[in-house]
């Protein structure tokens, strides 16, 4: 590649809507533009780095037996409505209707398509397992796109599905997924951790995140440095700290114009621990008080998961309907309204609303003055222990980058992808789902390793491997040079792009730091003073003066070492 036949227009300046640090130098550096909101046209260097994490995917998936097939974007409402996902999702699916008045979507995943191919091509359990995958494009209707290319309303995805004649089968399967995946981020030079998930939207009996660490991720994580349990906050159990016991008088007190936690704490001189702080949300079945500590966060999904459906916060109307007391004054005795108590609420006396306007209830037990189904719905946050070995909890913002699910036979009995046993008996095919973010990966490892100069890439997904950057390619001795280190270089298997641009220097070493191109080779004044050029990697900024007849030889050596470094 030379500089000055390549189409890549370097920005100095950060584009002004751009918050993640992926989103600016991405921008920056000439990888992507945004063509609107969520949508976005992958530029030369930006397209050569989603290719090399797609052909470590490629690598990976082959390894273990996937076969590569390609599923289109565009699908008939029919399949999802067989699933029922049509009715489930409201917002986020694409939805349209073709010429003829048909119902049609685009596709945001493909476990309807893939349940309708194995229902027309797989008779047989001696046709299985079956492992299918694709690298194909995603349309969702995301409801706020932002931070560049991590929330996106089009983007790729590799989604593997896997297909089997029981559970045993599937948990195979599925380690080897995986194992997989590991590699894959591994390879891709992306920090990550597997944590516990919720299967969301997906269905099925377990699932499993990537997660990279990242302040730019708008997921969190808790995770114990001792023994590895890892669970996105959805979904982590935690012990928090024991709370103080509270005045155990029972008695109501006067709180007027109290409506928070903080304030009740203030006013009575106690720890938010020792309060309960009652939400009213309208379930499946109705109205239910859920219950947490004081200085605990309920998260919704836990409550969702314990309720078996879609749950939302009351209008402050249907609180004091349902409790007879505005929202802050409302607690759970007395109350005729089911009621949901986390666990972290134990033995003690808390104070609590009296369903009374103005009112709080001092001396407050659970088990004697109201009754509750326990269950864990408190977020967990850092310094909890952990509930396997009890050390304090890390909590960490994270970006999700893969994710893996045990689907069951949640779509192939409802789309009829079934197979004959070795008597002729019909069984639903056992799937698992399996997806994987390329754009991610990229942004990931940005986010992962940068400087205030500019991007840091790993060897492995780098869009280009070497620069060679002559310091002013008007002189003679220096252009010829740096031609031979160039075409020198890429005879030896490198990948290499020479900056040939009559630019000033200053201008093209902070394009090369921006870049962040592993290896630059610069071709300047000691070549003329010695005889020799400069090697040095982008990630320490370590000059190393070569002569000319060992610039193969030196940037060979730093490949090896920062290849071996994955």
């Amino acid at each position: 590649m030379r500089w000055t036949t390549s189409f890549i227009p370097t920005l100095r300046e950060d584009p002004a809507d751009a918050e993640a640090v992926s989103h600016r130098l991405m921008v920056r550096a000439g990888l992507v533009r945004q063509l609107t909101a969520g949508v976005y046209v992958y530029l030369p260097l930006g397209q050569r780095a989603i290719d090399k994490v797609n052909t470590i995917i490629r690598e990976e998936m082959n390894g273990i037996g996937g076969q590569e097939i390609t599923m289109p974007v565009l699908h008939p409402a029919e399949l999802w409505q067989q699933s029922g996902r049509w009715y489930d999702i409201k917002d986020e699916m694409f939805r349209l209707k073709d010429r003829h008045g048909r119902d049609m979507c685009l596709g945001m995943t493909h476990e309807e398509v893939v349940a309708w191919l194995a229902s027309k091509e797989i008779r047989s359990y001696r046709e299985l397992p079956q492992v299918w995958y694709q690298i194909q494009t995603k349309e969702r209707d995301e409801a706020r796109p932002r931070s560049g290319v991590l929330r996106t309303r089009e983007f790729w995805m590799k989604d593997a599905y896997t297909l089997d004649v029981d559970d045993a089968g599937l948990d195979v399967a599925y380690e080897k997924q995986k194992e997989a995946y590991k590699r894959i981020f591994r390879r891709s030079g992306v920090a990550f951790h597997v944590v516990e998930s919720d299967v969301g939207m997906m269905g099925g009996a377990g699932a499993h995140e990537f997660m990279a660490p990242s302040e730019a991720g708008e997921d969190e994580i808790a995770r114990c440095p001792a023994c590895g349990y890892a669970a996105n906050v959805e979904l982590a159990r935690s012990k928090p700290p024991a709370a103080p016991s509270a005045d155990a008088a029972r008695g109501e007190v006067a709180t007027p114009g109290v409506r928070t936690i903080a304030e009740v704490c203030q006013l009575l001189a106690i720890e938010p621990a020792q309060t309960i702080k009652s939400l009213l949300y309208i379930g499946p079945s109705g109205p239910v008080l859920a219950l947490v500590r004081g200085d605990q966060q309920l998260h919704e999904k836990k409550l969702a998961r314990v309720l078996g459906g879609e749950v939302r916060a009351a209008h402050p109307d249907e609180v004091r309907d349902a409790l007879g007391a505005p929202v802050g004054s409302v607690g759970p005795v007395g109350a005729t309204v089911p009621i949901v108590a986390d666990e972290a609420i134990g033995e003690g006396t808390y104070v609590a609303g009296a369903n009374r306007e103005g009112f709080h209830l001092r001396g407050v037990q659970p088990g004697r003055d109201f009754t509750a189904r326990p269950a864990d719905l408190h977020m967990a946050q850092a310094g909890d222990a952990c509930p396997s070995c009890g050390t304090p909890l890390l909590v960490e913002r994270v970006i999700e980058v893969g994710n893996i699910f045990k689907l069951g036979t949640r779509y192939s009995a409802k789309l009829g992808a079934t197979y004959l046993d070795e008597q002729g008996q019909a069984h639903p095919i056992v799937m698992g789902s399996y997806g994987i973010g390329p754009a991610r990966i990229v942004a990931s490892a940005i986010e992962q390793r940068h400087d205030a100069d500019g991007i840091i890439w790993p060897w492995s997904i780098a869009p280009v491997q070497v620069l060679v950057l002559p310091v002013n390619p008007k002189q003679p001795p220096v252009r010829e040079m740096a031609e031979r280190v160039y075409r020198e270089l890429s005879e030896a298997g490198f990948e290499v792009m020479l900056d040939d641009r009559e630019e000033r220097p200053g201008v093209k070493f902070k394009d090369a730091d921006l870049l962040g191109v592993p290896i630059r080779v610069t071709v300047g004044a000691l070549l003329g003073r010695e005889g020799k050029v400069e090697v040095r990697t982008r990630r320490d900024r370590q000059d190393v003066t070569v002569a000319p007849d060992g610039v193969v030889s030196a940037v060979r050596d730093l490949a090896r070492s920062l290849a071996s470094e994955l």
